[in-house]
């Protein structure tokens, strides 16, 4: 297996992007967490900071199972407004590589295009940003290569569903036990 790479930019909203990082962590995975911004330290929503390993800039994403883009404001308007960002998400799409976004993210996806005739949610408000989308608002929504999230409260059944998609439901089986989670 290769890598999941978590994008941060200054706003995310913590419980999506940690739940993930922790959750695809134990289940074994390499994460990476890269901010899309100058600083390698960026702040959440709710104040909390965050040391980053890498800068966008300086990957080249090779080695790259799946990226994950969590949400909060401004954040998923930074992560939408990185052209490097857009660059690699469109490079995915033309691979037919794994993506997931939850919350306010899954627009920098639609914005692009990528959802047009797809399943997907996303925090409510944002539906008008997935352009061409069967929007469902379901709490997690998987079409395809594609995992989309609504919101906080989806924190980890989207992250159980990114190691799903990964790893397979044995080993959610597994994490769900370790973690108690019902």
């Amino acid at each position: 297996m290769g890598t999941v790479y978590v994008f941060f930019a200054d706003g995310f909203e913590e419980i999506e992007a940690f739940t993930a990082v922790d959750v695809i962590r134990r289940a074994g995975l390499n994460v990476e967490m890269v901010t899309v911004t100058p600083d390698e330290i960026v702040t959440g929503a709710h104040g909390v900071p965050v040391l980053c390993d890498k800068n966008i800039v300086n990957c080249d994403f090779f080695d790259a199972d799946l990226i994950l883009l969590p949400g909060g404001m401004p954040g998923a308007v930074t992560l939408e407004k990185c052209d490097d960002l857009r660059k690699l998400v469109l490079r995915f799409a033309e691979q037919e590589k794994p993506m997931a976004a939850i919350c306010a993210a899954p627009m920098v996806l639609g914005k692009l295009g990528l959802l047009k005739g797809r399943k997907a949610t996303c925090y409510p408000g944002f539906e008008q940003y997935l352009e061409g989308a069967e929007y469902t608002g379901a709490i997690v929504e998987k079409d395809g290569n594609i995992i989309t999230g609504k919101g906080p409260g989806a924190a980890m059944e989207f992250a159980l569903a990114v190691v799903e998609l990964l790893l397979g439901k044995e080993k959610v089986k597994e994490l769900k036990e370790a973690m108690c989670v019902c």
